[in-house]
């Protein structure tokens, strides 16, 4: 299916969610709960929807890159001393064999069996598995896979990370341990107005604070055993440090949303004086169980103008879902769906990005969501993500050792630029 196709499809299953609504109100009734959950499930296929039309184009601008360019080839070293060319094979390239001749690289045989696809099933359905070999199926054993599994193994869908994207990410440190920014904590009073011989009264609530971010580091070490390496048909050291990499991005992501500031980054969801405080909670409007329109309203007006006109809202799918039942006045939706790949949905005309790691416990005195400027949330590196291979370490139990690593901070540096919605 196309990006086109997906996008007129995703629309035509968000008309069809909104008529079942519409249905209930012309005929002046709540929506039975068969059409509540007729409705649900054809929201969370608007949402798979539209990260695979994100998805997709990634993976396009991806491959003109590829084309453009000489890529990176990483060669391991067998075994016998020899080296293994091309192991970690251009995405282009892998996406032509899955999709063209599968059988010129995939394993015949014993592989090709039912008990192995069912193996190779439950495999997937396992999670990660350490100390990973050939041998062993649940152990990685099973990356060698039936024919008709293999573009879906590559093809999986990792869930999203934005805040990268949106924060400003500083020039990483080269010798400090810390980041140290200024702040003005509280402006001076207002001027009188007084003689013209005279200065006025003397000010004295005018105050300077300190913004710091340390980076902490993030780390991760796996073996795997050199025969699986050197045998696997998909390619399993591209699919570790793929793996690798991504672990490091949604633990960072979680941090930035919801982490305490304690040896990690210090969230956007978490209360605190050092980032966001109370002050900036927006309940009025809501109920103690969901979302309104008048609650979300109340969240965007928090918000100074200067800050509202760059800001976009975090919420969780089934947040989102809940709010696109949501009318204005007029009876207008007020969640607009994207008819363009790469840009976000919207609501109350401001972009709007699912995380699966921003609150979803609809219950009273809880945050559900967040509205901001997302500049004003700071991140720094010490030690951008890596990582490094160890050919001889495991040399012995006929392994290499895979560590990855990481240093980052973050923290919202102004307050008055966000407003978080929490249930009444």
């Amino acid at each position: 299916m196309t990006i086109k196709e997906m996008l007129e499809k995703r629309a035509g299953l968000a008309s069809q969610a909104r008529s079942i609504l519409d249905k209930a109100e012309q005929e002046k009734r709540e929506p039975l709960a068969e059409e509540r959950k007729q409705f649900d499930d054809i929201m969370k296929d608007v949402a798979s929807l539209k990260v695979d039309a994100d998805n997709e184009q990634r993976l396009q601008d991806t491959e003109k890159e590829l084309a453009t360019s000489k890529g990176r080839e990483t060669d391991l070293e067998r075994t016998d001393g020899k080296k293994e060319e091309k192991a970690e094979m251009k995405m282009c390239e892998l996406r032509k064999n899955v999709c063209g001749d599968v059988r010129s690289f995939m394993p015949e045989g014993e592989y090709a069996t039912d008990e192995y696809r069912k193996a190779f099933n439950s495999y997937l359905l396992s999670g990660e598995a350490r100390a990973l070999q050939k041998d062993s199926g649940p152990a990685g054993g099973y990356l060698s896979a039936p024919q008709q599994f293999m573009a879906e193994l590559i093809q999986a869908v990792d869930d999203q990370t934005f805040m990268r994207m949106l924060a400003r990410v500083l020039p990483p440190l080269q010798t400090a341990e810390s980041l140290g920014a200024p702040s003005l904590d509280n402006d001076p009073a207002d001027p009188t107005w007084t003689g013209e011989l005279l200065t006025g009264s003397e000010d004295s609530t005018m105050t300077f604070g300190k913004r710091e971010l340390q980076p902490q580091p993030l780390a991760q070490s796996i073996k795997v055993s050199k025969t699986l390496l050197r045998r696997s048909a998909i390619g399993a050291d591209s699919i570790v440090r793929n793996r690798l990499s991504y672990k490091i991005g949604i633990v960072q992501e979680n941090g930035f949303l919801n982490g305490s500031g304690a040896n990690e980054p210090l969230g956007i969801f978490t209360a605190s004086d050092n980032g966001i405080g109370t002050g900036r909670d927006v309940s009025t409007g809501n109920d103690e169980t969901s979302i309104k329109f008048d609650g979300l309203k109340s969240a965007k007006y928090k918000l100074k103008p200067q800050y509202r006109n760059r800001a976009g809202w975090i919420f969780h799918t089934d947040a989102v879902s809940q709010i696109s039942k949501l009318k204005d006045g007029e009876g207008r939706y007020i969640w607009q769906a994207s008819v363009v790949a790469g840009d976000p949905d919207r609501i109350l005309n401001l972009p709007v990005y699912e995380s699966q790691y921003a609150p979803n416990t609809f219950t009273t005195g809880l945050y559900v969501g967040v509205l901001g400027d997302f500049s004003n949330y700071w991140i720094v590196d010490s030690l951008a993500a890596t990582i490094q291979v160890l050919v001889e370490l495991y040399a012995a139990t006929n392994q290499n050792g895979y560590i990855s690593r990481s240093e980052t901070d973050g923290m919202p540096v102004l307050a008055e630029a966000f407003s978080r919605v929490k249930l009444g």
